[in-house]
């Protein structure tokens, strides 16, 4: 796997004294209520390490005041760190000076925000290019891009509109659109559907999640919302007064959720799509050594299926659900004990 951003022991501590008291709050394991207390030192980011891949969408999850927009605010210095590493592709941002700063955040990393920004006196066309406006790109090649990239959104007939013009969805596209105009190789977006009505949000996330497919990006996303971060994120770390306190892949959360907080809010979540096949299967040797049932007519499951395909399956028969891999070969079975495990997030 390799990394496009590397977080490493990140820490951001608000106050006077943010430099002197983060060995002292370090020393005694101090959580944010007991240094705000104690110090009058607010934690906003506490000693947060992890990877994110190329290619890879990492969900970042937590309620308001859990440190996730802190953290995205972070990854590109737009707030200062009190300790810590962040790599971009192997470079270390929290040792840069202002202007390859600046070079960095023009070149390699795209931002969309929870509010639009969009300049009202300028077109839908002009917003979008005005990141390679910025970079001095020739007016022409800002306009191909600008054509490029609201075709990937599906805006090309609103380009010399204004963005009064637009509804809130479509506001919200040319903001991706704008942060996609340069080609960055990471999109940092901190809670980008957040404002919009339920419809148009979840037809956003779709529609990002095509995009995402499309471009590759890496992508770090904030969200307060447990099942959009598992509609969108190959992995999700979930986060509580500034510590991350679990990272995994969608079913890992749900199904193993690190302590009670996590399992708290996993409580309510939907496991029909966000649990496979192979998260509740026997493991086909196992299931030889005591079932001895005849599998040869059985129905096949792939085992990245998820729990409404078995359901449909198991409709079908009252015999277990044969579960094979992408060659064809039996891996597992998935009976009726199982599939009701599954449903309650249990693994067998």
């Amino acid at each position: 796997m390799t990394a496009a951003i590397e977080v490493r022991n990140l820490w951001k501590l608000y106050g006077h004294r943010e430099k002197e008291l983060l060995p002292l709050i370090r020393r005694d394991s101090l959580t944010k209520v007991q240094a705000l207390a104690r110090y009058g030192c607010g934690i906003g980011v506490a000693d947060a390490s992890f990877t994110v891949a190329e290619g890879e969408v990492f969900c970042v999850m937590g309620l308001s005041g859990s440190g996730k927009s802190t953290l995205v605010r972070l990854i590109n210095r737009i707030i200062e760190p009190t300790s810590g590493t962040v790599l971009i592709g192997g470079e270390d941002i929290t040792r840069k000076d202002d202007k390859a700063l600046r070079v960095m955040r023009t070149e390699k990393i795209g931002m969309v925000f929870q509010n639009f920004a969009l300049l009202p006196h300028r077109t839908v066309a002009e917003n979008v290019a005005l990141p390679l406006e910025i970079k001095r790109v020739k007016k022409r090649q800002r306009r191909e891009s600008a054509e490029r990239v609201l075709s990937m959104v599906g805006l090309s007939n609103w380009a010399n509109s204004f963005p009064h013009e637009l509804s809130g969805g479509m506001q919200q596209r040319v903001g991706l659109a704008r942060a996609m105009a340069g080609d960055p190789e990471i999109l940092l977006m901190d809670e980008p559907f957040s404002a919009l009505d339920p419809l148009i949000r979840r037809q956003l996330q779709k529609e990002f999640l095509d995009l995402s497919r499309l471009a590759r990006k890496t992508t770090v996303f904030i969200t307060h919302d447990l099942e959009e971060a598992i509609r969108i994120g190959h992995r999700i770390a979930i986060m509580k007064d500034g510590m991350l306190v679990q990272i995994g892949k969608p079913e890992d959360i749900v199904l193993k959720p690190a302590d009670a907080y996590i399992a708290e809010f996993v409580s309510g979540i939907s496991r029909l799509n966000v649990i496979y096949a192979h998260n509740v299967m026997e493991p086909i040797e196992s299931y030889r050594t005591h079932a001895g049932v005849d599998l040869s007519n059985a129905p096949r499951a792939q085992s990245r299926d998820n729990l409404n395909r078995l359901i449909d399956l198991a409709a079908t028969t009252d015999g277990p659900i044969a579960v094979v891999d992408g060659d064809r070969n039996l891996i597992g079975v998935v009976d009726h004990p199982h599939l009701l495990r599954g449903l309650q997030g249990r693994q067998p």
